[in-house]
């Protein structure tokens, strides 16, 4: 039985299986369309037998796949959650217990952390006293922006 495949077919295939990831939200199948369409392009170039098209389909398929499961997709799920956390944190409370001087800046302690860490250092653009209640409007860096509560 002597099969033939032309690059097309490949190309037809990755698109299909493109496609139908649009339909079946697996996040598995888009990789094997991939990697049909890395031999349909690998075709148009230099002509190779069928078992080494399917080699290479498998090959480059579990390829995109592991690269995504195990660097792309837990980066970017970190990534979300560091900054879930940070916008989080915008508008927690807590109390001056340092002064920012000319040369430093002021520390704050939270009853609850906040990053991990009850205690951080902040700027301020009011004038504070030791024992405010302050808020944060952001995180910038290693330093908290903070403002006055509204009493």
């Amino acid at each position: 039985m002597d099969i033939q495949t032309v690059y097309w077919h490949w190309l037809v295939l990755g698109i299909m299986l493109i496609i139908g990831e649009i339909f079946i939200p697996s996040f598995t199948i888009l990789w094997f369309g991939l990697g049909a369409l890395v031999v349909g392009l690998l075709m148009t170039i230099i002509k190779v037998e069928l078992s080494f098209q399917i080699l290479l389909w498998t090959v480059t398929s579990v390829t995109f796949a592991i690269l995504w499961f195990w660097l792309i997709k837990p980066r970017a799920e970190d990534r979300n959650n560091r900054e879930l956390a940070r916008q989080s944190s915008v508008g927690e409370g807590g109390q001056v217990i340092k002064l920012p001087t000319a040369t430093t800046k002021g520390k704050l302690r939270f009853t609850t952390a906040v990053l991990g860490c009850d205690e951080w250092e902040f700027v301020c653009e009011e004038n504070v006293r030791l024992g405010d209640r302050l808020f944060v409007k952001e995180i910038s860096g290693d330093h908290l922006v903070v403002a006055k509560l509204i009493d």
